[in-house]
């Protein structure tokens, strides 16, 4: 498959609950071997967006792409069955299950015959250690220690690992540094430019700029439901990005507009209307 095309693309897709309109016409691209971050505050549409990228949510117009050809996802197999796999705040995890455990959930190895057939725990452990370890989470070293002893960040590590073992072509991570403190979230951070390295299609959603200039390529602001800016790495500064965010670049717009006719007008304001 061509690199030109990308592995996932949403054309003018809305979701509308009833009268409510949530997301307007997001048209978004991701590659094998980038890093799309998806940034926006609260109430931007970005928890909706991921939920129809994972099939919760059927598009209410629009089209998504795989390798250019349209799919339609109906629920959330459709789209793990094609790749896509979405890794939550908390990683996803079970806490109270064995590494080993967690890893293989709803697709535990056995061994044995018939119904005397077994989790084959080693085998499960030895694997799960072995895809964290890639990852260069060397502190992982017992597939039957407890999910729920773990580092938030080692969680995440856990999830991705998982993802990445089972055929991930498009990981979604969703917030995964928000509630971690800098060391973990540098970790989280080295993670996902590993998953870019091996050649996944990563879609980082944060509402932390500096986390998503760490390991960015591609950059969509999303603001009420609305792409509001779609640049590449350098494109664009910090503060222009936090501005973004925030709508300031709306604001500052206008206030330039405003000075711009006061300084033609003797310094009078502009007329109200």
């Amino acid at each position: 498959m061509s690199d030109k095309i990308p592995v996932l693309e949403l054309r003018k897709v809305d979701k509308s609950f009833g009268p409510i309109d949530v997301l307007h016409e997001i048209s978004l691209k991701v590659h094998r071997g980038e890093v799309l971050c998806l940034l926006g505050d609260n109430g931007a549409g970005k928890s909706t967006l991921i939920k129809t990228l994972a099939g919760v949510h059927k598009p209410t117009r629009g089209q998504i792409f795989m390798d250019g050809e349209e799919v339609a996802f109906y629920r959330p197999k459709d789209a793990a069955d094609r790749g896509i796999a979405t890794v939550h705040q908390f990683g996803g995890t079970f806490p109270l299950m064995s590494i080993g455990r967690s890893f293989f959930v709803g697709v535990e190895p056995t061994k044995g015959w018939g119904p005397f057939k077994i989790f084959d725990r080693k085998t499960a452990n030895e694997i799960a250690v072995k895809a964290v370890q890639d990852f260069g989470i060397t502190r992982i070293d017992d597939g039957d220690r407890l999910v729920g002893g773990l580092s938030g960040g080692e969680r995440q590590s856990l999830a991705i690992a998982r993802a990445v073992h089972f055929g991930a072509r498009v990981l979604i991570l969703d917030e995964p540094t928000a509630a971690l403190g800098v060391k973990q979230a540098a970790h989280v951070l080295r993670i996902v430019n590993e998953a870019k390295r091996r050649g996944l299609a990563v879609i980082f959603i944060t509402h932390q700029v500096m986390h998503a200039m760490a390991v960015g390529d591609h950059f969509a602001v999303l603001i009420r439901g609305a792409v509001a800016a779609d640049f590449r790495k350098g494109e664009k500064t910090r503060e222009e990005i936090t501005d973004l965010m925030a709508g300031g670049e709306t604001m500052a717009d206008l206030e330039a507009t405003i000075e711009g006719y006061m300084e033609a007008h003797d310094g009078r304001p502009p007329p109200a209307h």
